[in-house]
């Protein structure tokens, strides 16, 4: 689905966008998304993105997993524990 962007762009950009399209034969439109995807490509080309780096490092933990899941488990007990019916649940 196309979104609408707008944006202030200085008009020599605008008029070198229209000559491009024109002698392009091409929409204003294709001329700005191929531009996009063309400096996308460069962009992740000379950088090489590593998606673990990006989380800031949420992955890397102190506690193991199981240190983790035995906290959060004794935390949600407690939180259930006011509306829990008696003989119900242990």
């Amino acid at each position: 689905m196309d979104k609408i962007l707008s944006a202030r762009v200085d008009e020599s950009i605008v008029h070198r966008i229209g000559l491009l399209a024109r002698h392009l034969c091409t929409s204003k439109k294709r001329i700005i998304e191929d531009a996009i995807r063309t400096y996308a490509a460069q962009i992740d080309e000379g950088n090489r993105l590593d998606p673990l780096e990006q989380t800031c490092g949420a992955w890397r933990r102190r506690e193991s997993a199981n240190r983790i899941i035995t906290g959060a488990r004794k935390v949600f007990s407690q939180s259930i524990e006011p509306h829990r019916r008696p003989g119900l649940l242990p």
